[in-house]
């Protein structure tokens, strides 16, 4: 194949792997993907549907379970359906689909993940100015830059992946990844490498900006034990959270650029995969546990639905 008009359909090779446990694999990742969907959803509601909660902290943890549901919705319906079919392809604009869904969600988690920290600092740092800092108005707008400039640099980015003339169609992954794709052009990748560079370094800002503000936050919480309480309650979730991410995207990142073919491809798949099964299912689930406000409002919630149910299943 030599131009990109010519490559209509990509083959997905990773999953070719899995034939011998396919159906326990199937069994596994819709159990996966239904609790994915049932706890976010439940934290969700949660949020939402409670007054109390809606202060920017919790305003903030709704949109990092909206956003697991947004990347996790990009992976694993296509994943399901080749688990069943005997022919792993996905068209063209449908791969480049994919890698714009699972990588800007990947962007935004750490957007959301560098505002927690930001909230945090003002909160434990300067809390007699948090409240005039942290308004419900300006939540919102951090929130909404944490969308947009991630859905903007994924724009230019597979805006230049479709430029490119592909020599290849063959993508070893169980699903379309920009780097796949590059690396099957013909011609000169240059612009690619450069935005994707700008991309990593703007991303490691975050991580640098996220390194500072714990400095602070730890020097704060050690003066005063409301400070220590503070920081335990929600820095250390939210640490856990920071921790589980960068994880489980640095094995995407080293599997991606340094994956060697001497590695099973069964251990490659899982290292590809991780960033989609761990962050989006304990996320919830650790803010679910460790905060008293959300533990609660959540037991009184699935109580009044359990009610509710029972209630009308007696009618």
């Amino acid at each position: 194949m030599n131009t990109t008009s010519a490559v209509v359909l990509f083959s997905l090779s990773g999953i070719n792997a899995t034939a011998s446990f396919r159906d326990t694999l199937f069994s596994l990742t819709l159990l996966c993907y239904c609790l994915i969907l049932l706890i976010n959803v439940a934290l969700i509601l949660t949020i939402v549907l409670h007054q109390s909660l809606h202060e920017p902290m919790y305003i903030i943890l709704c949109n990092l379970c909206i956003n697991a549901l947004y990347g996790t919705g990009g992976f694993y319906p296509k994943f399901i359906y080749d688990l069943l079919s005997n022919s792993h392809v996905i068209p063209y604009a449908g791969c480049l689909l994919q890698i714009y869904v699972i990588y800007s969600y990947a962007m935004i988690d750490y957007c959301i993940l560098v505002l927690m920290a930001y909230d945090r600092y003002v909160a434990i740092c300067r809390p007699l100015a948090y409240h005039s800092v942290m308004t419900v108005q300006r939540t919102f707008a951090l929130v909404c830059l944490c969308w947009l400039v991630p859905l903007w640099c994924m724009l230019v980015l597979v805006g230049l992946t479709s430029a490119l003339t592909l020599c290849g169609s063959h993508i070893d992954k169980l699903y379309c990844e920009n780097w796949s794709i590059v690396k099957l052009s013909c011609g000169s990748t240059k612009a690619n490498d450069i935005v994707g560079l700008i991309i990593v370094y703007f991303y490691v800002v975050h991580i640098l900006y996220i390194a500072c503000s714990y400095v602070q936050l730890i020097k704060s919480a050690l003066n005063s034990k409301e400070g220590r309480g503070k920081f335990m309650q929600t820095c250390v979730p939210h640490l856990i959270c920071l921790f589980n991410v960068t994880t489980a995207l640095l094995f995407d990142l080293m599997y991606t650029r340094y994956g060697s073919p001497s590695v099973p491809q069964s251990l490659r798949n899982f290292m590809a995969v991780q960033f989609l099964i761990f962050p989006p299912i304990l996320n919830p689930v650790i803010y679910g546990l460790i905060l008293t406000k959300i533990r609660r409002t959540l037991i009184h919630f699935c109580a009044v639905v359990y009610r509710g149910f029972k209630l009308r299943s007696t009618v």
